[in-house]
């Protein structure tokens, strides 16, 4: 089997915090909160009144008229940041082979918001009047295809779809089908539009969703011993994955290398994760023996911890269980963006990566008294941001099902 290196090249992100790359690393370094009162729809009757909506972003400013109009936001958002990762990337498509070009996009929920309007509408009225591109609108390989029919972008082109690991996934199949020949260039990555009536309500009834209504900016807690449930985020994550020397024969600019990626099952339970981690432990495990490394080699962790009273346990767990007494820096910056479901491993993945580039922990915020469950030796950051030596960063996802994807990054030495 032919085996190639992987770097990134290109960041693109939208995010409750930063509606493009550098402010929302800025948003991170700072512990800003992207948790308000929804303002999408009327609360009044709901059990939780607050997400994590994007902030002054109007698809019309990135968008012509007709996208706007035949697209889900889902769909908006990952035009929006792709196009952004493509000039970071400085990627010319007439100047490489666009039948070795791919495009790996997935997303949790897919055109809820379409969904959702056109049903209403139709209950209210059961006369079949649906919008003629209410399919495409809602379909969740949607993402791929409109990325891929923008840039004319001819290589593989797919949608895995694993609950909020999906774009932890997308990143290890892009890993995977590069560094097996497949492809010299794929655009992966993940968004979510799910901040609708249907999409709190459903997580409401799973008891999923915090109810601290007070409060919401110290909502999303991970870790903390009053923790009551994730906050509900939206927006977009792109990476640019590419050949190594297909990036350096064009001069591009290098961010990091994808050196390890894993997939394992819980086999537990529909939303439950692993009690002891035993499915999340394993993942990280063979991620890091993919990359030829060791535990003692990983210096961070981004962390998926949702701020759900059994999933930050059970993830703290398999850290523990890995690593022994000596973890590595960890933090949770859903404290920040609150959790974006299908388009989080995407934004981590970015966190990760920026992180790694300055050196640089950003706090878990919020996090106030930790669970008295909190393994020894578990090396939390929290308060404020912290200088930290990072050479090798892993991202954990994990997603209803029991879905693990744990992707490992590494600075590019040449």
């Amino acid at each position: 089997m032919i085996t190639r290196r992987v770097v990134v090249t290109g960041l693109g992100a939208l995010t409750p915090i930063g509606n493009n790359v550098e402010d929302f690393w800025e948003g991170m370094k700072e512990g800003k909160s992207g948790a308000a009162p929804i303002t999408y729809f009327d609360t009044s009757n709901f059990k939780t009144q607050f997400a994590a909506e994007l902030k002054g972003f109007d698809p019309s400013d990135y968008l012509d008229r007709k996208e706007v109009r035949i697209n889900d936001p889902y769909l908006h958002y990952a035009l929006v940041s792709t196009q952004e990762a493509i000039d970071d990337a400085e990627l010319d498509f007439d100047k490489i082979d666009r039948l070795r070009t791919g495009v790996i996009w997935g997303t949790g929920q897919g055109g809820m918001q379409s969904f959702h309007k056109d049903v209403i509408e139709f209950a209210s009225n059961p006369v079949p009047r649906f919008n003629p591109y209410f399919v495409p609108k809602i379909i969740v390989n949607m993402g791929a295809g409109v990325i891929s029919i923008k840039y004319g972008l001819k290589g593989l082109s797919f949608a895995p779809i694993t609950a909020c690991a999906t774009s932890n996934t997308a990143l290890i199949e892009a890993f995977n089908h590069i560094r097996w020949g497949d492809a010299d260039v794929i655009i992966a990555g993940g968004s979510d539009a799910a901040i609708n009536e249907s999409g709190i309500a459903g997580f409401n009834a799973s008891k999923a969703l915090s109810t601290r209504n007070d409060d919401p900016i110290t909502a999303s807690r991970p870790f903390d011993k009053s923790r009551d449930g994730f906050v509900m985020g939206e927006g977009s994550g792109t990476l640019i994955l590419e050949e190594l020397e297909h990036a350096k024969s064009r001069g591009a600019k290098i961010y990091a290398e994808i050196a390890g990626g894993a997939m394992t099952s819980d086999a537990y339970h529909l939303t439950a994760t692993h009690p002891e981690g035993e499915g999340a432990r394993r993942a990280m495990e063979m991620a890091i023996k993919t990359a030829d490394l060791e535990p003692a080699d990983v210096d961070y962790i981004n962390t998926h911890a949702t701020s759900t009273p059994m999933g930050d346990i059970s993830e703290l767990k398999a850290i523990g269980n890995l690593f022994g007494g000596r973890s590595p820096k960890i933090n949770a910056t859903k404290s920040m963006t609150g959790h974006l479901l299908g388009a989080a491993g995407a934004i981590e993945a970015i966190a990760s990566i920026k992180a790694m580039e300055h050196n640089t922990v950003p706090a878990t915020i919020n996090t106030v008294e930790l669970d008295e469950e909190t393994p020894n030796g578990v090396d939390i950051i929290v308060g404020k941001s912290t200088s930290h030596e990072i050479d090798v960063a892993i991202s954990n996802t994990f997603g209803f099902g029991g879905h693990n994807a744990i992707v490992l990054f590494r600075k590019y030495r040449g």
